[in-house]
């Protein structure tokens, strides 16, 4: 479903209005266009269904005969809170599996995260969202996401507590089953110290 551009201009109008702005001065006449605008780009991902998602970045490519985890790290996307509309930022996304007999394209990877990420939401999901993605386009079980990232509804408003950084994991199949798996994978993408060190 695409987002209706004109009923966003109206309502964002009618926002200006209600915090006391003149929507007709300057520097505002054109900003109900522009926030229709980036609503559709920012929130484009939820006229999407995971299992479309999937279809849409399941290339992949044959696997090697050992296969062992596949880890993408450092992935940046940025989200919306769907409790105060308000800005997920300075999120990074790790993203393992073990791969079957297929390994997926790297980039298709960050480009689940990335579509994911463009909806409103909670963080806990967004990793919930990615490995159920994952799943479907890798036919592996075996997912690991871990989501790391600061909300403005804690960083701005409210608390107003700016280091606060949250971190939600989604362990599937043998990274849910196999301590030392996680404890692999939390320790390759550092937030794990090893104890050998």
């Amino acid at each position: 479903m695409a987002v209706d551009q004109e009923k966003i201009r109206e309502h964002i109008r009618g926002i200006l209005e209600a915090i006391g702005e003149d929507p007709d001065r300057e520097g505002l006449r054109e900003t109900p266009d522009r926030v229709a605008r980036m609503y559709s780009e920012i929130f484009e991902g939820i006229g999407y269904t995971n299992e479309e998602i999937a279809n849409m970045f399941n290339k992949t490519f044959d696997a090697p005969v050992n296969n062992d985890m596949v880890l993408v790290k450092d992935i940046e996307i940025f989200s919306y809170c769907e409790h105060h509309m308000a800005l997920m930022y300075d999120m990074k996304v790790a993203v393992a599996y073990i791969p079957r007999d297929r390994v997926l394209g790297l980039s298709k990877i960050a480009r689940i995260a990335d579509m994911v990420g463009k909806r409103l939401q909670l963080q806990e999901k967004i990793g919930s969202d990615i490995a159920d993605i994952m799943e479907m386009a890798t036919l592996s079980p075996d997912i690991a996401v871990i989501i790391t990232g600061k909300h403005s509804c804690m960083t701005a408003r409210g608390i107003k507590n700016v280091p606060a950084v949250t971190v939600t994991t989604t362990f599937r199949g043998a990274f849910a089953e196999d301590e030392n798996l996680k404890d692999r994978v939390l320790r390759l993408i550092e937030l794990k110290q090893d104890d050998n060190r």
